[in-house]
């Protein structure tokens, strides 16, 4: 799979020391520069990684539809297998729409974008950032986007 990510253009292939091989404990900090070349390698990593263990955990359910059909002999038996299938599948929907986003905060790195709210362009937290990596918002920009969704909804 590391090969898959390194020739789309994400993941460490970008020539930069990867800031988790060489430093495992390192964690951003808000008393050096805000997204310097090694925070930005560190949240490269992380999304890297969080994509490559999204795209094998796909792997391994695909691998495992294929050789292990539904061949429950009771109706409560199979009905509960298909259930069980059936939240599977959701599950890796959920993720192959994580993915986009992911890929859109490397290409964001890559942009120099990576970090700034789309909305203020206000640095985002990196206790937020360490949290929800895909963030594009500031929590304030957040809730205030939220809000007004949430507007239009009840109108």
């Amino acid at each position: 799979m590391a090969t898959a990510l390194n020739s789309s253009g994400f993941g460490q292939g970008s020539g930069s020391v990867s800031a988790n091989e060489n430093h495992p404990d390192y964690r951003p900090t808000a008393d050096e520069p805000f997204m310097n070349e090694r925070q930005l390698a560190y949240f490269r990593d992380k999304l890297a990684g969080w994509k490559e263990a999204i795209l094998r955990e796909s792997q391994d359910t695909l691998n495992t539809l294929q050789n292990e059909p539904l061949r429950e002999p009771d109706v409560t038996d199979r009905a509960s297998s298909e259930t069980d299938w059936s939240i599977e599948l959701r599950t890796r929907d959920r993720q192959r729409k994580l993915i986009s986003k992911i890929e859109a905060a490397l290409r964001r790195i890559q942009d120099g974008e990576y970090g700034y709210c789309e909305v203020t362009g206000e640095p985002i937290s990196l206790g937020r950032l360490e949290a929800r990596p895909i963030a594009t918002m500031t929590v304030e920009a957040q809730e205030a986007h939220e809000r007004n969704e949430k507007v239009s909804r009840d109108e």
